[in-house]
């Protein structure tokens, strides 16, 4: 009897062990299909509000055009805003991931400066990936709730 008990709790070990490492692989699998350069093709939110994205002083809608290079292998990337009107012109550097719950993480690395030293960042929660699109939603707290900012992405 407890050689039973014993093969079958090794027997759901394993079976847990190897449904894990799948869905590793498939968030691995998903990660790797964001090389190569996407477009920020909208900005969605709640419109009463003026969201200023990633500490650049611009406007939200100023990200729509924003080109963004992902280099997955060496989780390094940048992206690049075209300006015009109240735009700002600027490229910026970024280090990123995308985690088994399905966050994308990325933080702004200046020049001179080493990735392991920069400490703050930005988290999104990452869906609706298809090979040509890919959402990114940022939950921003404001006076007790939390607005929901969607940049959509589509590659290039």
């Amino acid at each position: 009897m407890k050689k039973i008990l014993l093969a079958g709790i090794l027997g759901t070990t394993f079976l847990v062990s190897c449904s894990t490492a799948k869905q590793a692989q498939a968030s691995r699998d998903d990660f790797y299909k964001l090389k190569g350069n996407w477009e920020v093709t909208s900005v969605d939110y709640e419109k009463g509000y003026k969201i200023k994205p990633f500490d650049e002083g611009a406007d939200a809608q100023c990200f729509v055009g924003s080109q963004w290079n992902l280099i997955p292998n060496n989780n390094t990337g940048s992206y690049s805003l075209s300006g015009g009107g109240d735009c700002p012109t600027v490229t910026r550097a970024i280090k990123f991931d995308v985690n088994s719950e399905k966050q994308f993480s990325f933080k702004v690395i200046d020049a001179g400066v080493k990735a392991k030293n920069v400490t703050a960042g930005y988290v999104f929660d990452f869906q609706n990936q298809t090979p040509t699109t890919f959402t990114l939603v940022q939950n921003v707290p404001f006076e007790g709730k939390i607005l929901k900012v969607y940049y959509n992405f589509t590659k290039k």
